[in-house]
């Protein structure tokens, strides 16, 4: 976003140390999580859905001022190529900032993060420990880019993942990219929540931000709210396997839960 003319702070996290993994057992589970979420990325391409956004302008007192929304499904044509549908795109009463192409790639590509193996050497991946989720186990992972390429955009930030289906359940962070010092973008932190869709894959179903952008000459506070809804596999020819998953190491976890618990969503 630039102004014309989001700061969601995560809670004291707390991360249990795991003296058990290996620097071994972690590379593994980050290629192993890697792979699940190709798999998974692939799998989404073939599901219908239908994404609402909207940002909001807030003044101090949290009363909300101008806005921007967009309501589209993502749908097949005819002739079976993936397109999106705006279904309602009201006219914006921004009047503070202005949206930019950023905030678009951001809540297409940036906030929905999969961390592919295709993406992995873009990134670097340290273990943060494990932490709980509304009951899941997961591995906590600081994720950053390891360099900002012209015209692309980066997730930086941390991500949750299950300790067991090994896929991104959480994440919480902020799109970055390069920026000309003649110009003046800002971008929210945001927390994205997954559930799991057919029993299968975690899917993207809700985003919030609610930041305050620094610009140089004023600060806009923003809030964000994205949701994924109505998932309909269109056709699918994808499946997680691994062929030697069975000889998982020690401390790598990678059985399938039977009461899996969906994190819940926030307010």
């Amino acid at each position: 976003m630039r102004v014309l003319g989001l700061t969601l702070l995560m809670a004291g996290a707390a991360f249990a140390a795991d003296a058990s993994l290996s620097q071994s057992q972690i590379d593994e589970i980050i290629q192993k999580f890697a792979a699940k979420e190709s798999a998974f990325a692939r799998a989404r391409e073939n599901y219908t859905y239908r994404q609402s956004a909207k940002i909001q302008e807030m003044d101090d007192g949290g009363t909300p001022g101008g806005k921007w929304e967009e309501v589209s499904d993502i749908v097949f044509t005819s002739d079976g190529k993936r397109t999106d549908h705006v279904v309602r795109a009201p006219v914006t009463t921004l009047r503070l900032i202005q949206m930019d192409p950023g905030d678009l790639e951001d809540m297409r590509h940036t906030q929905p993060f999969v961390l592919t193996t295709e993406e992995l050497p873009n990134y670097w991946v340290r273990y943060l420990g494990h932490q709980n989720v509304d009951e899941i186990g997961c591995y906590v992972f600081a994720v950053k880019p390891k360099k900002l390429e012209a015209n692309k955009r980066y997730f930086s930030g941390q991500v949750w993942v299950d300790d067991r289906d090994l896929q991104i359940v959480k994440s919480y962070g902020r799109g970055v990219g390069q920026q000309k010092r003649s110009e003046d973008h800002q971008y929210p932190k945001f927390e994205t929540y997954r559930e799991q869709i057919d029993g299968k894959y975690w899917f993207p179903t809700y985003t919030i931000a609610n930041d305050t952008l620094h610009f140089r000459d004023n600060d806009v506070r923003i809030k964000q709210t994205i949701k994924y809804e109505d998932y309909k596999q269109f056709k699918s020819d994808v499946k997680i396997t691994f062929g030697d998953e069975a000889d998982t190491k020690p401390g790598v976890k990678d059985d399938k839960k039977d009461d899996k618990t969906t994190p819940k969503k926030k307010p």
